[in-house]
């Protein structure tokens, strides 16, 4: 059986204290879970993963950045999420600290969060798995992984390079 494959970026922005940024998702997939600021590629205007990255972060913050203020630190792989398409994933680390909370949205709402307070708050299995260890272990650099999501399987992560 054929599942759609979906093109999607995340971007991961602090602010000054070092707090993550994170919006609690209104919509599906992730809803009622607090993820990074990120969506869809405009794929039929051959959107690039920076500018999507760059779109969705003022769309949904209203924060203005630049490609300069991105580091492409990890491209996934994800199979089967919730068993409905794939993904695959650009993340970005956001070098310029978002200066305060941004307001509340249709797609949720947002806080800031210490990495210790996220063992708290409902992040998505594969998020907590895959996203904050890569996040915490490779943001200045770059890693590629293939991320197994099949329901009907114990989760699978795997590393594919790390430059």
């Amino acid at each position: 059986m054929s599942i759609p494959y979906k093109l999607a970026v995340l971007v991961f922005i602090e602010n000054a204290r070092g707090e993550q940024l994170l919006i609690r998702r209104a919509k599906a997939p992730n809803l009622g879970a607090w993820s990074p600021v990120g969506g869809k590629l405009e794929t039929a205007s051959g959107e690039s993963p920076y500018e999507c990255a760059i779109r969705e972060t003022r769309e949904e913050t209203g924060f203005e950045i630049t490609t300069a203020d991105l580091h492409l630190f990890c491209m996934i792989a994800e199979k089967s999420y919730e068993g409905s398409g794939h993904w695959l994933m650009f993340l970005f680390r956001c070098k310029k600290p978002i200066p305060a909370l941004p307001p509340d949205i249709d797609e949720g709402k947002f806080g800031f969060f210490t990495r210790a307070a996220m063992d708290d708050i409902y992040i998505p299995e594969t998020d907590r798995a895959a996203l904050w260890p890569i996040f915490d272990n490779h943001r200045d650099r770059f890693v590629t992984l293939r991320v197994d999501c099949d329901p009907a399987k114990p989760l699978s992560v795997e590393t594919e390079e790390i430059i």
